[in-house]
């Protein structure tokens, strides 16, 4: 079998959870034997696609007329573009109608997460059936490395014993940027330092104005991938990722995958995989964020990250290939 795993605009969404995603999809497929190509002008027997612009829509449409099956990766929701671009109120019209067609045409849907499934299944005019498929995580990629230890240290200049919280993500209000940079005002000695990027003129301006008055020990420098972010979550005493809205939250394995405490406000999406005090910690507001990371800058529980690990383990890259195989193999066998 060979798929096409196809993402419009690909290199302007490469620093986004769906440019990672893609990217192990593409790897999972080929460590479970499955040819893989990202052209859509290439010979395969199913193609999933990533995206929902004009060309996806068209692409779509197009292989269909051919008679193949088209599979859409749901990444995304009605509910998840709420609180991230400027002008969003004016984009979300088109945007749940461009979303909204895709899924309605889509002859099987993966998305990440049982709590996207949801969403996506009560949906106006969504038959397809909706199946929920991990965006999985390498186990290997994020293992403990000094030298990533070390790239991350040297380049932020951390002195030994120096505590460190990190957050990753888009400069969105729904990743929750403004409260990681209200919870480090209560740690002045604490580097706090936010992973990820978007232009100003993008950035809403609420969060824009968060971002001009963060206090001296929030760093902010822009994407950064490699070495130097593995090192991070290696390093750091936890991570913070206090998003209001995921599909599942890419991140989220990445930290677990590295023995990393993981703080997270307590969403939906995390309800049935991740459990507060058991593999994670979940907090409701700044104040609970506060008393957690005040004591995990104290010590880290071992129990807690282990059994993060275990659930990080169940989402193995291997094994997500395996479950992507077998659902395109029941999508080939659909009949229309």
């Amino acid at each position: 079998m060979k798929v096409c795993t196809y993402l419009e605009n690909s290199k302007m969404l490469s620093p986004s959870g769906i440019g990672r995603a893609i990217s192990h999809q593409k790897l999972a497929l080929q460590l479970n034997g499955v040819e893989v190509t990202t052209n859509p002008k290439d010979s395969f027997d199913i193609i999933d696609i990533n995206s929902y612009g004009p060309y996806s829509y068209h692409l779509m449409k197009k292989l269909q007329k051919k008679g193949y099956k088209v599979v859409v990766h749901g990444h995304s929701t009605h509910e998840d573009f709420k609180d991230s671009f400027r002008f969003r109120k004016l984009i979300q019209p088109f945007y749940n109608f461009m979303l909204n067609r895709m899924y309605k045409k889509a002859d099987l849907i993966i998305t990440p997460t049982n709590y996207s499934k949801s969403l996506i299944e009560n949906y106006k005019n969504v038959t397809a059936k909706v199946i929920a498929i991990s965006n999985g995580i390498n186990l290997e990629e994020y293992k403990p490395n000094q030298s990533h230890l070390e790239a991350f240290k040297k380049y932020f200049n951390i002195k030994d014993g120096e505590k460190v919280v990190i957050g990753v993500g888009f400069y969105f209000k729904r990743k929750g940027i403004d409260d990681f940079i209200e919870v480090a005002r209560s740690f002045p000695n604490v580097k706090f330092i936010w992973f990820g990027y978007l232009n100003k003129f993008l950035t809403s301006s609420y969060i824009n104005k968060c971002l001009k008055n963060k206090p001296d020990n929030v760093i902010l420098p822009g994407y950064i991938k490699g070495e130097i972010i593995k090192g991070a979550y290696n390093y750091a005493s936890c991570m913070f990722f206090p998003s209001n809205e995921e599909t599942e939250g890419i991140v989220c394995l990445e930290a677990l995958a590295s023995y990393c405490p993981l703080v997270i406000k307590d969403i939906p999406v995390f309800k049935d995989w991740l459990t507060d005090k058991v593999n994670c910690y979940k907090g409701h507001s700044n104040k609970e964020f506060v008393d957690i990371i005040s004591k995990l800058l104290e010590s880290k529980d071992e129990n807690i990250v282990n059994n993060g690990y275990i659930v990080a383990s169940q989402k193995e890259i291997k094994k997500i290939g395996e479950q992507l195989k077998k659902a395109y193999i029941e999508a080939l066998e659909y009949k229309d």
